[in-house]
C-alpha cells in the first residue's frame, strides 16, 4: 500500500496525472488534474484500489482531501470513481458542512448522486468527520514561523521566503520543509 508518491508531473490528462518518480511513471486519478503543473515536483497522497481485474491509484494534493475521500468511499454504494468528482466539484468544508447539516440538495448536485445515495452519505458519515483537519492549525503556523526564521538565518530575504513558503508541504517535518524551500530558492 502506498501513502504518497513524490515526483515530477510528467503529463496531465482529463481525469488523471502521470507522476514521474525516478523514471517510473505512475498513472494517478485525481479530482482536478489542472491543480498540478507539468514539470513541477509534488507530493501526491495516494490511495491504491485493488480489484480482481484492475489496480488503480487515486491521488490528492492534501492529506485532508485523502481523508475525506476515504470516508466517502466507506459509504455503501459510493465507489472511488463516484467519490472523485465530489472532491473535484465541492470544497472539503462545503462537503463536510452539507453532511453535518443534512443538506441533501447540496449533495445531489454532484454527478451520479441521487436522493437515495445522498441520504446514505448523511446516514453513514454524519458526526464522523470532525477529525478531518481543515484549515491551518497552530502547529502549521508554528512550523511556518520556524521555517521562516531558519531561511532568514541562512541569509534569504523576506520577499524570497514568502514566495516559496506557500509551495512547501506543511505536513512534512521541519527538516524536509527547509530542504524543499532551499531547492525552490535555488531554482
Amino acid at each position: 500500500m502506498y501513502d504518497y508518491i513524490k515526483g515530477t508531473i510528467a503529463e496531465l490528462k482529463y481525469n488523471s496525472i502521470v507522476v514521474d518518480n525516478h523514471g517510473v511513471g505512475f498513472l494517478v486519478y485525481v479530482p482536478n488534474p489542472y491543480a498540478f503543473e507539468v514539470g513541477k515536483e509534488y507530493k501526491v497522497y495516494v490511495y491504491q484500489q485493488i480489484k480482481e481485474d484492475e489496480q488503480a491509484l487515486f491521488g490528492f494534493k492534501t492529506l485532508q482531501e485523502k481523508e475525506l475521500f476515504l470516508k466517502l468511499i466507506s459509504v455503501k454504494g459510493l465507489g472511488c470513481r463516484m467519490a472523485l468528482p465530489i472532491l473535484a466539484v465541492g470544497s472539503i468544508e462545503g462537503i463536510m458542512d452539507a453532511i453535518e447539516r443534512e443538506n441533501i440538495l447540496y449533495l445531489k448536485k454532484f454527478p451520479k448522486i441521487g436522493e437515495k445515495l445522498a441520504r446514505q452519505i448523511i446516514l453513514d458519515l454524519k458526526g464522523k468527520l470532525e477529525f478531518i483537519g481543515t484549515g491551518i492549525t497552530d502547529d502549521v503556523v508554528e512550523n511556518r514561523e520556524e521555517l521562516k526564521e531558519a531561511l532568514l538565518a541562512l541569509g534569504y530575504k523576506d520577499k524570497e521566503i514568502q514566495k516559496v513558503i506557500s509551495q512547501v508541504d506543511e505536513n512534512e517535518s521541519i527538516e524536509e520543509q527547509i530542504k524543499d524551500s532551499l531547492k525552490l530558492l535555488l531554482k
